[in-house]
């Protein structure tokens, strides 16, 4: 075969491979829009609606965000809506967006937006919508994230004056009803009491005190509202704050309830220093016949919780009084053995608890040995 048969056999099995290449559509270029948050959250708490998403990492066509914008804050007073129209605010792109390392990983933004008192007046049972809307940077979106709504109900400002006055019964909370009427006719009002301890960070709910009588004039609201706060341990230190809830519909049944502002923390510390109650009931009995004399004391329990037991006191006539026992009696009875014949002894009680608050001391009761 000559060399040019040799270098020309191969040719037609080239010219076949590139007869079978394929070549695909053209791809067109990326619009590089950032794909709508589908996690948009609103709460209100008085005026102020806090909105809280994720940014958006991938566009509509899947690839990474390059070039992120700024973010639009849409309102209005619809059930739907079909486009942003003016925004009410908007949210920059974070200035670090382009050099992150992970553009995948979540990052949340938030925009906090005070709604118009025109609005909640005009509508007060109604509600309004919220949605937001990602642009890159030539300013070009996607369209609207998820929709969420907020009730308009006016919310009421805090109660005035709230107080904690410590008890033996528990720590007595009271707080003022505001002097005019601010409810909204047909709306119900709860009084929404918070409670930590002054070491912890985290507000726990403690009560709640319909109040719907306390936010309106008709009928004249009391000049004042209390509860108890039986639900505590002596000696720590207690943080309370309250706020005004409004409520549409039924509590617990669907109902669309909007808290307002907080009242001023206040703190109370729980110290012990209030007795229990004074025995009653005392009776005192002798026993001696064929025995060595001795007196039986009883009295009625005591039924404070945090009792430690009692102190028995004697006396004889025209004598001072002596403790006759060194430690508390954990029970509503004491034998006194150390009695004499001809001597009539009078003999009384206290409770003491278990910070050593001792209470006054019970109604004598006496008896002769003879």
């Amino acid at each position: 075969m000559s060399v040019f048969a040799k270098n020309l056999a191969p040719l037609p099995l080239c010219l076949l491979m590139a007869a079978c290449a394929s070549v695909g559509p053209p791809v067109p270029p990326s619009l590089e829009l950032p794909k709508p948050p589908a996690d948009l959250h609103a709460a209100r708490k008085g005026d102020k609606v806090t909105l809280t998403w994720t940014i958006p990492a991938r566009t509509t066509d899947r690839q990474r965000v390059r070039y992120l914008g700024a973010t639009n804050i849409c309102r209005g007073a619809v059930a739907i809506l079909k486009e942003c129209g003016t925004a009410i605010g908007g949210v920059a792109a974070p200035a670090d967006f382009a050099h992150r390392p992970s553009r995948d990983a979540k990052m949340p933004s938030s925009y906090v937006d005070t709604l118009p008192s025109s609005l909640e007046q005009a509508d007060p049972r109604g509600s309004v919508t919220y949605a937001v809307s990602v642009e890159n940077t030539d300013r070009r979106a996607a369209g609207l994230s998820n929709q969420v709504h907020v009730a308009l109900v006016p919310t009421l400002a805090p109660f005035a004056d709230l107080t904690a006055t410590v008890g033996a019964s528990g720590i007595a909370l009271s707080w003022k009803c505001p002097a005019s009427a601010e409810g909204v006719r047909g709306v119900k009002y709860l009084f929404r009491i918070y409670r930590r301890l002054e070491s912890e960070s985290k507000d726990g709910k403690l009560t709640e005190v319909q109040a719907t009588d306390c936010a309106n004039s008709q009928p004249a609201p009391p000049a004042e509202d209390s509860y108890l706060d039986q639900n505590f341990e002596w000696e720590k230190t207690y943080v309370y704050h309250g706020a005004v809830v409004s409520v549409i519909g039924v509590p617990g049944k669907n109902a669309v309830e909007v808290e307002g502002d907080d009242t001023p923390a206040i703190t109370a510390f729980a110290h012990d220093v209030f007795p229990p109650a004074v025995p009653s009931g005392l009776q005192a009995v002798f026993s001696g016949p064929g025995q060595s004399p001795f007196i039986d004391l009883i009295w009625t329990p005591d039924t404070d919780a945090d009792l430690d037991g009692y102190t028995v006191y004697r006396r004889e006539e025209g004598g001072a009084e002596v403790k006759l026992n060194p430690a508390p009696v954990k029970t509503p009875a004491y034998r006194d053995t150390q009695v004499e014949p001809g001597k009539t002894y009078f003999y009384s009680v206290s409770a003491v608890d278990a910070r050593s608050n001792e209470s006054a001391r019970s109604q004598e009761a006496s008896e002769r040995v003879p």
